[in-house]
């Protein structure tokens, strides 16, 4: 029996975010020949953002697109998305496990009293289907859930960096879609009954990389001792192309803006490489970067529980060590 496989993409300015070809990996995983895949796209200005995702292997690419929606707004989007699930009645629906994917994909399976399962980082096969795997006690175990038979559309929110992305070089989908780029659908959304209007907003970022998408992240904590002890580390990330995070510790000591925080109660992580700077290793910020590829923790205290967790440790002061490998990195780079 075939299916029909809908990936939401999510959009940052006029691009999509990376996380939106992760979800096609993810859908390559489960597709099969026969199978149909879609994408909704909504937001303001779509050209870029569709001929990215154009690839063969899809057989429609919806497009949202209205002034209403140049900025992310729950109600405005989940009334394009509520269009688009009740013409198309996909079997699965998968979004990003980022801030809008969390927002939307409630609201979505509460609306058609169906199931959801969220923060999925690997799909296995299963005798019934597919099972899914996801990290629960803010990572320090896993569990394995299933759509029970009734829940129709399944309802799937991917982690970041856990599923390789899948583009337009890495070859057509198998499914029943023509080879040739895929038909792009307006989607005409109903005008919400908005209760509120965003009319800008103010982004903080650690660069122009985005966390929860970085696939190296150096991240500074306590031992820091200031704002201007980041420099370091901004040095060693620009050097490596990656990103800035911090601990909550030295978001709540004021040395960053709380846009860096990683943690329990700030972002959640998985780059390939985590540079833990200064950071004790509080199981709150754990729990938002122990999936890691590979952990570097350099600390001035032996003690600290981060070496329990680190794959590499250097015990040494960070405004010595991390000059150091900046030093080093910009010579292999060069």
């Amino acid at each position: 029996m075939s299916r029909t496989y809908a990936v939401i993409a999510e959009m940052r300015g006029n691009q999509l975010r990376q996380v939106s070809f992760e979800a096609l990996g993810a859908v390559a995983q489960m597709a099969s020949t026969g199978d149909r895949i879609i994408a909704l796209v909504i937001g303001h200005g779509l050209q870029e953002a569709v001929q990215s995702l154009s690839m063969p292997g899809i057989a429609q690419i919806y497009c949202a697109e209205d002034e209403r929606y140049k900025y992310y707004d729950s109600e405005a989007y989940f009334s394009a998305l509520r269009v688009f699930v009740e013409q198309e009645s996909p079997e699965v629906v998968l979004f990003g496990h980022t801030a809008m994917g969390r927002d939307l994909a409630p609201m979505l399976a509460a609306h058609l009293h169906t199931g959801q399962i969220s923060d999925v980082i690997s799909i296995l096969p299963d005798s019934d289907g597919f099972a899914f795997r996801r990290p629960v006690y803010a990572g320090k175990a896993f569990e394995t859930r299933r759509f029970t038979t009734h829940s129709n559309p399944w309802i799937i929110t991917i982690r970041p960096n856990n599923f390789p992305a899948l583009t337009p070089e890495a070859g057509a989908l198998p499914t029943q879609a023509p080879v040739s780029s895929p038909a792009v659908v307006a989607l005409p959304a109903p005008a919400p009954s908005l209760r509120t209007v965003v009319r800008d907003v103010v982004t903080k970022m650690s660069g122009s990389i985005d966390l929860s998408e970085a696939k190296i992240i150096v991240s500074g904590g306590r031992g820091v001792k200031s704002s201007e002890g980041f420099k370091p580390l901004e040095q060693l990330a620009r050097v490596l192309n990656g990103a800035v995070g911090a601990s909550r510790g030295a978001c709540d000591a004021g040395y960053c803006d709380y846009a860096l925080q990683i943690g329990q109660t700030g972002k959640v992580v998985t780059p390939e490489i985590y540079f833990a700077c200064g950071i004790s290793g509080a199981i709150q910020h754990l729990a938002g970067m122990s999936q890691s590829r590979v952990i570097i923790a350099i600390n001035i205290d032996p003690e600290a529980p981060i070496f329990q967790m680190a794959d590499y440790g250097i015990v040494g002061d960070l405004f010595e060590v991390v000059p150091l490998l900046t030093t080093e990195f910009r010579k292999m780079l060069v």
